[in-house]
């Protein structure tokens, strides 16, 4: 069972205790009230329209949803801080795949139902009469799945999750604690990819469960940053299988992948062995550049203007449903919800600075592309072109989906996901506990702080980009809910006194973020894995 993160947070009861010892600032209430129901809900009707088309990166969905984002800035009195332009242009390159030959003891197996690809080399063609089960494909002091086992030039089955555990004990670490093979994504792949084999077959019961929800996702154009080297080596093809393709890859060895995982899990010992299995496998990649953009609204600051403050959201989503009765995934909460939050927080702003009341530090407003295709364009905007140097960013307060309730919170809605306040510094995790409690009495929910949530929310939005380069963040999110990544995720299904409220929050710990005196301390080691 997932636990709350509960050391160095306080309850909510324990909130409340103090709610009175905290004075309110008439001034950012003023401008906090800015952020309104009916002017989000003008915003989310125009970005979750129809006409937007899903907002798929790289497609004019997406492209009308920037150009209206950036209209809203120049509207309110931002800078476009790209010499003058609010847009980043964020280079990609857009990859499909053709299946030329897939074949188990010549009979066919199929992509979108049997297999997706991942980590490939342009084309490539395999063929071979027997496969090497590595079992986890973990190597370490006191596990070793290889142990005088050379995979170079051969093809191998490997399970692609979890390692070896009995009763509740790791074979790889001999604690209760799981070790980085579990945690780490690609860590197994990169290390099989280093033995050079000439095929890796990645077999997990996610495979079936991801194809079984969504297969035009795994097996649709995949898009990454032009020129960027891929997390995996290239030059290995990875096919990630489902467990029953993986059980006619082992049917002569008169074993199925459930029969050898549990014989590893109850032995703590590695089965590896070679299977007579035929196996031939060709595709080729089609490569084409695609555009796409980041849209930035610039607030300067006054005394301090030279330290930014980030709030982010990601404009884009999933694009249309072809085979479906409803052919658009509107994306009202996910994440139109966080966009129109930072239009409404800019809105009151920028306010307040036209009525002198403006803020200390600079804030930029920053509109991502390409979070639902692996966090594209924060990733471009912190790795390749920072237009605001990171080390000027104060903080990231991203925002994603907050316009919704999770099952979990069916009997009290009035709540929000917080992820990553405490991960980097105290200060900033005292600064929204205290923006809460004065303000806008949330219930907080740290469930998904914990580092051993198995959801593993910390890395899956924009603000991971800002935290893996020791930049304070805070992770605004409602939950998934029964409609995440569905067409069912419309505007009439948005709480807007929800969203306004956590907006508010949003804005609170902002304000006082760009108007304290001192700089945000980075003083905490974060308890997060580096990589995600």
């Amino acid at each position: 069972m997932v636990r709350f993160v509960k050391c160095g947070l306080l309850s909510l009861a324990g909130i409340c205790l103090f709610i009175s010892s905290y004075a309110q600032d008439a001034v950012a209430q003023k401008y906090a009230a800015y952020i309104d129901a009916a002017d989000a809900r003008k915003h989310l009707s125009v970005l979750s329209s129809d006409a937007f088309e899903g907002r798929e990166t790289g497609k004019p969905g997406a492209a009308k949803a920037a150009k209206y984002i950036a209209e809203q800035f120049k509207a309110m009195g931002l800078k476009g801080p790209v010499n003058g332009s609010y847009f980043e242009d964020v280079p990609l390159t857009e990859s499909s795949f053709r299946i030329k030959t897939s074949l188990v003891n010549k009979k066919p197996f199929t992509f979108g139902k049997d297999f997706y690809i991942t980590g490939t080399p342009v084309s490539a063609s395999v063929s071979a009469n027997q496969v090497v089960f590595v079992g986890y494909g973990i190597t370490s002091d006191n596990y070793d799945d290889l142990k005088n086992t050379n995979i170079a030039g051969k093809v191998v089955l490997v399970i692609n999750s979890g390692e070896p555990v009995q009763n509740g004990i790791s074979a790889v670490t001999k604690t209760k604690d799981l070790s980085d093979w579990t945690y780490i994504r690609y860590k197994r792949i990169k290390f099989l990819q280093s033995k050079k084999p000439a095929l890796i077959l990645a077999a997990s019961p996610v495979v079936n469960q991801y194809l079984a929800e969504d297969a035009n996702y795994f097996t649709s154009p995949k898009l990454a940053i032009k020129g960027k080297k891929s997390d995996i080596d290239n030059n290995v093809p990875v096919i990630n299988i489902t467990t029953d393709l993986a059980d006619r890859i082992l049917a002569s060895s008169g074993k199925t992948y459930n029969d050898l995982k549990t014989a590893i899990d109850n032995t703590l010992s590695p089965k590896t062995q070679v299977i007579k299995t035929g196996i031939s496998f060709a595709f080729e990649q089609k490569l084409k550049d695609v555009h796409a953009a980041d849209v930035l609204g610039y607030l300067e600051g006054s005394d301090l203007k030279n330290e930014v403050v980030v709030f982010s959201a990601h404009y884009d989503h999933i694009g249309l449903n072809p085979d479906g009765p409803d052919k658009v995934n509107n994306g009202a909460d996910d994440d139109g919800s966080g966009t129109t939050a930072i239009i409404e927080i800019a809105r009151a702003f920028t306010q307040a600075k036209k009525e002198g009341h403006g803020p200390r530090r600079s804030i930029l407003f920053l509109s991502n592309v390409g979070e639902e295709k692996g966090l594209l364009g924060s990733e471009y905007y912190t790795d390749f072109n920072p237009i605001i140097p990171l080390e000027r960013i104060v903080t990231d307060l991203n925002i994603d989906m907050i316009g919704r309730v999770d099952p979990a919170h069916y009997k009290n809605p009035d709540y929000c996901y917080l992820i990553g306040s405490d991960k980097l510094s105290t200060e900033l995790h005292q600064i929204s506990e205290k923006a809460n409690a004065t303000y806008t009495r949330l219930t907080i929910d740290y469930k998904y702080n914990d580092p051993n949530d198995p959801e593993q929310i910390y890395y899956r939005s924009d603000h991971y980009n800002f935290a893996k380069h020791n930049i304070p963040i805070i992770f605004y999110f409602n939950g998934v809910h029964e409609d995440y990544h569905k067409p069912g995720d419309e505007i009439s299904k948005i709480h807007f006194d929800l969203l306004v409220k956590r907006a508010q929050l949003v804005f609170y710990t902002g304000w006082e973020v760009a108007n304290r005196d001192k700089r945000l301390v980075v003083d905490v080691k974060s308890d997060m894995r580096p990589e995600r």
